[in-house]
């Protein structure tokens, strides 16, 4: 058991800004570590999807994410007691930060960035720093990120893509300089890297084999270039946690009802996108929870009372989901609640590029050139399964798709002053991603509507 005050060792995986090696970092500490016999609990700041499949990957337990935005500052530190604490306490946690240490939210200076993470779980900060073309000038950014907000404490540096023992020599003595010790040094030629697309890394459960080895390889090259024990020490140093762990089971009220209804869960590689959170909710509401794979199985799990489908990658596999035609047409045909998030949304409609899928929604769907990213503050329009009209909620989005119609007759939510999403009898569709943690109402709710 976990003590009300818990001195859990943590720390933060940071940058100056993306593409310097956070996740290779990160992702190789978690393996390395975990190689070392210790239980690592794995965090991702922010509202990312793929880097946590990494580190579940890697430290053998649900990757979970720590965003400010999304669920409240407020339940940061009880959601890290709970991701470290379940399915058994960890020894150490690994937070890995998202873009820069100091980027947050676009208008709330850092709001729910690295820093500000950093700040409300009291953890020192491994600065990842990519020296390509860079000498002592390593160094006054070093001391310029940690000036400049003296609450965020970094405690080493983990130089990336070295190029020469002449260049990390030239490194560690200006880093001496300014007071920051160097933890870790990683030559490009050592450099590991992961597969990417048009959202970032291909997740793990697309292409599980090669991803096993590349988590391997990187736990080599932490074990072969970063000190682990100085990595350990520095996670020590943080303070203990008194705020209590977050509770599932309180956070919804309590099961709805004596039944268990069967909700499903879409997975597979065509669904990557879910928090663990998700099914830990609908769990202590009250609900059975099962997954099924689109791509795979020919039928919902028998039973089953509620379908939630989260985001991913159908333009990656739309001839497959068109293959699966009796999952689509059950879908079609589904009477009980359905909840689609992004590429539940593009599943549930009558086609993707022109490949047919499920037809439940009047609309067609295609890829464009045009990222559409970002958090959002909506109100539910409509009255549905996961929320009341008037509710309302934090979410994000992340896609590179859009559909004829934009919304339906009755949208789900409307942010900017515009209607979103579609609510069409019990569905409830659109892009808009959520994290239920934040408003765990939509738990319980959904369970209320198998009834």
């Amino acid at each position: 058991m976990v003590s009300a005050t818990w001195a859990l060792p943590r720390l933060v995986v940071a940058a100056p800004a993306s593409g310097h090696g956070k996740t290779t970092v990160a992702t190789g500490l978690l393996a390395a570590l975990r190689r070392r016999g210790l239980t690592v609990s794995p965090h991702k700041v922010g509202p990312d999807y793929i880097d946590p499949g990494y580190h579940a990957l890697a430290a053998g337990r649900p990757g979970r994410n720590l965003d400010p935005f999304l669920v409240g500052p407020e339940r940061i530190v009880a959601l890290l007691r709970h991701g470290a604490s379940v399915p058994t306490p960890a020894d150490i946690a690994v937070v890995e930060g998202v873009m820069g240490l100091h980027d947050g939210a676009v208008g709330r200076r850092d709001f729910a960035s690295t820093a500000h993470v950093a700040r409300l779980i009291d953890a020192p900060v491994v600065l990842v720093l990519d020296t390509t073309a860079q000498g002592r000038s390593a160094a006054a950014l070093t001391l310029g990120m940690a000036a400049f907000d003296p609450a965020v404490r970094i405690g080493g540096v983990i130089l990336n893509r070295v190029g020469s023992p002449r260049h990390e020599t030239l490194l560690r003595d200006a880093l001496a300089e300014v007071g920051v010790p160097v933890l870790g040094a990683v030559t490009r030629a050592a450099e590991v890297a992961a597969p990417a697309r048009h959202l970032g890394l291909v997740p793990v459960a697309e292409r599980a084999p090669e991803s096993v080895a590349i988590v391997t390889a990187l736990a080599e090259l932490v074990e072969a270039t970063v000190d682990l024990d100085a990595v350990l020490d520095l996670a020590r140093s943080a303070p203990p946690l008194t705020t209590p762990a977050w509770d599932p089971i309180t956070a919804v009220g309590g099961p709805a009802g004596v039944e268990r209804p069967r909700v499903a869960l879409a997975g597979g590689p065509a669904f990557t996108f879910s928090y663990a959170e998700t099914a830990e909710l609908l769990t202590a509401a009250g609900a059975d929870v099962v997954t099924v794979d689109p791509l795979r199985d020919p039928a919902l799990p028998a039973g089953t009372r509620a379908v939630v489908i989260g985001g991913g990658f159908p333009e990656a596999y739309a001839e497959a989901l068109a293959g699966n035609g009796t999952l689509r047409a059950e879908l079609a045909d589904f009477d009980g609640p359905v909840v689609a998030e992004c590429a539940g949304l593009l599943y549930l409609g009558r086609t993707l590029d022109g490949v047919p899928m499920c037809g439940r929604l009047d609309l067609t769907a295609r890829m464009t050139g045009r990222l559409t990213l970002g958090y959002r503050e909506a109100t539910a329009v409509t009255d549905s399964p996961v929320a009341r009209a008037g509710d309302p909620v934090r979410g994000h989005e992340f896609h590179r798709t859009t559909t004829d119609p934009g919304h339906g007759e009755r949208p789900a939510w409307r942010w900017n002053g515009t209607d979103h999403g579609f609510v069409a009898g019990r569905v409830h569709a659109s892009y808009l991603h959520t994290h239920w943690a934040g408003h765990p109402a939509a738990a319980r709710r959904l369970v209320e509507a198998c009834r």
